[in-house]
């Protein structure tokens, strides 16, 4: 941090900063503080007014990247679109000033779900499904009137591109992993990869570099989007596999699938889109294009410049493409049979860590929930894997008790079901049971109990299905109303019912207040 008045210890760049500063506001900023560098050759300052105010000031090297950058900030603020607005830029465009969106980025604010390997709080989701949600936005609405001469370095997404990248991964990345390839096989699949890409034409802005990083968050939650001046026509596809699959993101299976959802939704108010088979089948082929557009640049960062930063972030892309790779078909035999080589060097497999063993404890592979690398193994329970399952359903009376579980194990479910309209308030049904048809038809004429049921069966089939896989032994459901005579009878014995249809498991009955008990054989 500095004075902007001692200025006999800045660089001639700051002077001219200063100056512009000047020009714009009346009079010089009373501090100006260095802004943390990123991947960008532009260094930023945020300046500071005497009355608190701040703006952000830039000064590039590249006049052409730098024009790029104020001629689309300029576009996309006539677009109304969430983007910093131009203050001031210089003469030669190599300095400007733009209003400032705070400290706060997508990347710093996600950074707990990202440190716990990819498990995201629902606030941090909601940061994500709001960012996505605004990226056709831009890339749509930003496209329109836009002149696309001006963009740096170039005006669109073509083979020459694609293939510039690809032979990137293959110099910086492959070649160094010592790989045997066949190079003339390799470049046939490459040139069909680059077509593939290029066949549809699309009239979007492609962002290139959308990463969290270059998304503000001004109060907490607005995305703005920042550092766009890479962009140049082309397939919308490319910046949501960007982002999804950045590889030190580790956005889990389901938040990614929820997102690339989120994405398509709003993507259809904006312009036509591709059935959804259609559109997953593009992706794809973009995903795989990042992927290795990644290792290229985390290659040459890595392996030949020795940059730490870059060798760890090996090992998350090549898993994001040993995961892609086992979910889908591409056209390119022997370039996907040379990756699916890749992703096997002794180099790239998982290193256990310490969360993931097991400290002496038996662990169990019959685990039916898809295991997080930060857990490691799930440890062994007693009741694992001793089934087959059996399940108990009683009906009772409140006045006199809940069923005891004979089983040991401590519960189960106990519903209560005196919320529902009861037929034994009326005479005609006094002397009867939920089991005789004059009260089920009073009960589900009503159809209360039907409502009430229904949820109870969703929850049930969750549990039963999951204590199937486990090898679980017993389960208890109880239904509980007044008398212990009427609803709760019909809901015990539907729901059995239900359950030995659907599982075929052995069900056992207990109409405790009846003194009547029923077992539905296992099939």
């Amino acid at each position: 941090m500095f004075c902007a008045r001692l200025f006999v210890t800045l660089s001639p760049s700051m002077h001219q900063l200063i100056k512009l500063y000047k020009e714009w506001s009346g009079v010089e900023p009373a501090m100006a503080e260095q802004l943390p560098v990123a991947g960008s050759n532009r260094v930023y300052y945020r300046m500071t007014a005497q009355d608190g105010s701040t703006v952000v000031g830039v000064i590039g090297t590249s006049r052409d990247e730098n024009h790029a950058f104020v001629y689309l900030c300029k576009h996309f603020t006539k677009r109304q679109l969430p983007v910093p607005h131009l203050l001031a830029v210089s003469d030669d465009e190599l300095r400007y000033l733009q209003t400032d969106l705070g400290s706060v980025s997508l990347f710093e604010a996600i950074r707990g779900g990202r440190e716990a390997g990819g498990r995201y709080t629902l606030k941090e989701q909601e940061l994500l499904r709001r960012t996505i949600r605004e990226l056709p936005n831009i890339q749509i609405r930003g496209a329109r009137g836009l002149d696309f001469s001006n963009c740096y370095p170039q005006a669109e997404f073509d083979v020459d591109s694609v293939l510039f990248d690809l032979n990137y991964f293959k110099y910086c990345f492959l070649k160094a992993t010592e790989l045997d390839f066949h190079e003339l096989k390799l470049e046939a699949d490459f040139r069909l990869l680059a077509k593939d890409l290029t066949a549809e034409k699309c009239e979007a802005f492609l962002y290139r570099d959308f990463q969290a990083r270059n998304v503000m968050l001004v109060d907490g939650q607005q995305p703005f989007f920042i550092d766009f001046q890479g962009g140049r026509k082309g397939p919308y596809y490319y910046d949501l596999a960007s982002f999804l699959w950045q590889a030190s993101a580790k956005y889990p299976y389901k938040l990614r699938r929820e997102l690339v959802y989120e994405y398509y939704h709003a993507l259809k108010q904006f312009t036509e889109v591709p059935t959804p088979h259609h559109f997953v089948a593009r992706l794809s082929l973009f995903v795989l294009f990042r992927i290795l557009q990644v290792l290229g640049a985390y290659g040459f960062r890595g392996y030949f410049e020795r940059k730490q930063h870059f060798l760890t972030s090996i090992p998350p892309a090549i898993q994001n493409l040993w995961e892609l790779l086992e979910v889908s078909n591409f056209p390119y035999p022997y370039l996907t049979s040379l990756l699916r080589e890749l992703t096997e060097l002794p180099q790239f497999r998982q290193i256990e860590t310490t969360a993931s063993r097991s400290d002496g404890y038996k662990t169990t592979e019959n685990n039916p929930y898809k295991p997080h690398p930060q857990d490691g193994p799930a440890t062994f329970s007693k009741y694992d894997a001793q089934g087959p399952l059996v399940v108990k359903v009683y009906s009772f009376s409140y006045r006199k008790g809940i069923p005891e579980d004979e089983s040991g194990n401590g519960g189960g479910y106990v519903f209560d079901c005196r919320s529902t309209h009861n037929p034994g308030r009326y005479e005609p049904y006094k002397q009867l049971t939920g089991l005789d048809e004059p009260v089920i038809r009073f009960l589900e004429d009503d159809g209360e109990i039907l409502t009430f049921l229904d949820s109870i069966y969703k929850l049930a089939d969750a549990h039963v299905r999951r204590y199937i896989q486990r090898g679980f032994t017993s389960l208890m459901f109880s239904f509980g109303c007044t008398g212990g005579q009427h609803r709760s009878v019909y809901s015990a014995q539907h729901l059995a019912e239900h359950i030995h249809e659907k599982f075929g498991l052995e069900v056992r009955i207990c109409h405790r207040e009846q003194n009547i008990t029923q077992t539905l054989e296992a099939r």
